[in-house]
């Protein structure tokens, strides 16, 4: 399996501010696409105790699993991160591919893919890393607000979330200071002045319990009050759309939307159902109000379907599925959870948003809103800036400055849920009157009936929101099967280690930022192989050179990439830049653990570079100093002058062994193109 090898904070820091100074973009994300505030808008939310700048994050999943991802998703504008769940298992065998994004979105990963300690590593190298960005500028000169919050995701039984190591964990985001005291010395002299900045020790005192498919309703509940009275956490609870049952699940999924996909039994035997979580949210929320801690609910996890797609491993019995129909799953459940309990608990969201409908999420109340598959889509994390733009329009359109003023006047709700009100008896005469008034006038709503009266006015329009915009959902064909299932274009030719049709969309796509481009010279590289001969000498064979035109390359640092075939579905052509494209390590130990046949690891040491390559499985090294080369593979040790290799070959040549110096003019062509410091990714940055 594809493991994956955290970068170095010293290299991470480092290839950060080389890239911004530069290329103008960090991790490969455009300067110009950083999110840089909304103009005379307030976005910022609350978040149990805590405010943060925008409701938006990156969703527990691909997007929030190493530093790097947290970092883009800051730069994208997300302030409310749910950092990848972590449990006691943490050496899973993850099916590979494990993401098909093609259509509305299945994935067989659900867990994290480092140890407990790599994880809690990368979320303070991580926050650390956002503390950097600001106080170095890299947001600009205007107001942003940079306010974050870092929520952690646990599962997925009590004895494991008890066990010392998950127990270490919780504790050590709660008190990372160790941490981040051993990772400032680690900071690159050049950016010495960043040493001394007063990070986040505390990066989390909040909680999102990922339940999982299956987990007993009982067990949810113990989890969650030995949290809230061990830790003394703030608490969230993911819960599963098969909590509208097996009728209305299918009803929704099948008829009114027309998806085909089989949700099997015993995901509905196995769940909590729906009676079972109005008890133990009641009793939960009875609990924490008396312990001083938040509470609140998540919807949604992805939807469980019997996997019928080729592109998954047939091992594989079920997929999960995400994106477009699971928006609508999930939102019926907030209806049915608001119809409940009004707006008593807070409800974080997480199904098929992207930008069409992260204004309308907002405009329920729901905080945070994130997401994850739009973001594994063309763009990635540049996605977010048409989110962005079409709140700041809708917020305009209605003379909203705030997200609370958003809520009351984003569906032209206002006037309704004032009138609820007023029939509850909870808005008096006077306080109505004013009310009507500041609306009439497009007048500062607060200020007009008070913060009491106010907060009464948000709450009862996130219910009343609800209901308008779910109603509406079943018939908007923009969810339905019909319009979700066209998948990326393919144009039906090969992808090869070298040229490809350079498109780029590989490099966004992947949430870790493995793929980078490079630049090489244009070159027919001849293909002679030397055979020794018994007598002395070798035999020399020529064939037709390899003809290289494209200077533009594509290529993957291996340490990032866990073989998710993201990239493979986005790729207009056939065969996956993760498993063609030349794959390149961050250490020795990485190239050789590898199980992929291909692959390269380059080493400085002084004026001497040497290359670790694996063509076909088969083992090389190149080495040089100067014009001085030394070439080992299969049967063969040798050494020559780079410039002339045939005329001055000499050394360890078997005699079954064929010198095939093809590969080594590949190397050395590559190991140029890849150290030259025109384009800044993780090979050439140390």
């Amino acid at each position: 399996m594809a493991a994956l090898y955290p970068v170095p904070f010293t290299r991470l820091v480092s290839r950060m501010w080389r890239e911004l100074d530069q290329s103008a973009s960090v991790f490969d994300l455009p300067a110009a696409r950083f999110f840089r505030g909304a103009p005379s808008r307030d976005l910022s939310v609350p978040f149990h105790e805590h405010r943060a700048g925008t409701p938006l994050g990156p969703a527990a999943g691909p997007h929030s699993q190493l530093a790097q991802n947290l970092a883009l998703a800051f730069l994208a504008g997300g302030r409310i991160f749910e950092l990848k769940t972590v449990q006691i298992n943490d050496e899973l065998v993850i099916p590979r591919p494990c993401i098909d994004a093609a259509t509305v979105g299945y994935n067989v990963e659900w867990s994290q893919e480092l140890t407990l300690e790599q994880s809690l590593e990368e979320y303070v190298k991580g926050s650390m890393l956002i503390e950097m960005l600001v106080a170095g500028g890299a947001l600009g000169p205007g107001p942003v607000d940079t306010r974050t919050v870092f929520d952690m995701s646990v599962g997925y039984d009590l004895s494991g979330i008890k066990s010392p190591r998950v127990h270490t964990f919780i504790r050590g985001m709660m008190d990372a200071t160790r941490i981040v005291d051993r990772l400032r010395r680690e900071i690159p002299a050049v950016h010495a002045r960043f040493r001394d900045l007063d990070y986040t020790t505390r990066l989390s005192d909040t909680l999102t319990l990922s339940t999982f498919h299956g987990c007993p309703p009982d067990e949810i509940e113990r989890i969650v009050d030995y949290l809230l009275h061990e830790h003394g956490l703030h608490c969230v609870v993911k819960l599963n759309p098969t909590l509208l049952g097996p009728t209305e699940a299918r009803r929704i999924f099948h008829d009114a939307l027309g998806y085909e996909d089989r949700i099997p039994d015993d995901a509905f035997e196995k769940d909590t159902r729906w009676e079972q979580a109005v008890a133990f949210v009641e009793r939960l929320g009875h609990t924490a109000a008396r312990l001083g801690r938040g509470f609140g609910v998540k919807f949604s996890n992805t939807l469980i379907v019997e996997n019928h797609r080729s592109f998954f491993p047939t091992t594989e019995r079920v997929m999960y599925l995400s994106g477009k129909p699971l928006h609508v799953l999930a939102m019926s459940l907030v209806r049915r959870f608001r119809d409940t309990f009004g707006d008593r608990f807070p409800i974080s969201f997480s199904a098929g948003i992207d930008r069409a409908n992260f204004a309308d999420a907002v405009s329920l109340g729901l905080v945070p809103v994130t997401v994850c598959t739009d973001l594994l889509r063309a763009g990635g994390y540049a996605r977010t800036r048409h989110y962005f733009e079409g709140i700041a329009e809708r917020m305009a359109a209605c003379g909203a400055a705030t997200v609370d003023d958003f809520v009351v006047l984003g569906r032209g709700q206002a006037a309704k849920s004032l009138s609820a009100l007023e029939a509850k008896g909870v808005v008096g005469g006077d306080t109505a009157a004013a009310a009507r008034g500041a609306l009439a006038a497009k007048s500062n709503l607060r200020a007009a009936v008070g913060d009491l009266a106010y907060a009464r006015w948000v709450g009862q329009a996130r219910v009343d929101n609800t209901r308008d915009y779910v109603d509406a959902l079943l018939g908007d064909p923009r969810y339905a099967s019909a319009a979700n299932q066209k998948p990326p274009p393919k144009v039906g030719t090969k992808l090869w280690l070298f040229d490809c049709l350079t498109c780029d969309k590989c490099i966004p796509v992947c949430p870790n930022d493995a793929n980078f481009t490079y630049a090489l010279p244009r070159i027919d590289i001849p293909v002679v192989k030397l055979r020794p001969r018994p007598e002395g000498g070798f035999v020399r064979e020529e064939l037709a050179p390899l003809h290289l035109e494209k200077k533009h390359q594509i290529a993957n640092f291996a340490d990032l990439c866990n073989d998710c075939g993201n990239c493979d579905v986005f790729c207009p052509e056939d065969g996956g830049p993760y498993v063609v494209k030349p794959r390149f390590y961050g250490s020795l130990a990485a190239f050789a653990g590898s199980t992929t046949p291909d692959g390269f690891f380059l080493a400085r040491d002084g004026v001497r570079e040497t290359v670790h390559a694996r063509f076909h499985g088969e083992g090389y090294r190149v080495t040089l100093a100067g014009d001085a080369a030394e070439f080992s593979g299969p049967g063969f040790d040798v050494r020559f002058t780079a410039s002339s290799p045939e005329e001055t070959l000499a050394g360890r040549v078997d005699p079954d062994a064929v010198v095939d110096l093809t590969y080594f003019r590949i190397i050395e062509w590559l190991r140029r193109g890849i150290l030259d410091a025109a384009h800044v990714h993780y090979v050439n940055t140390t």
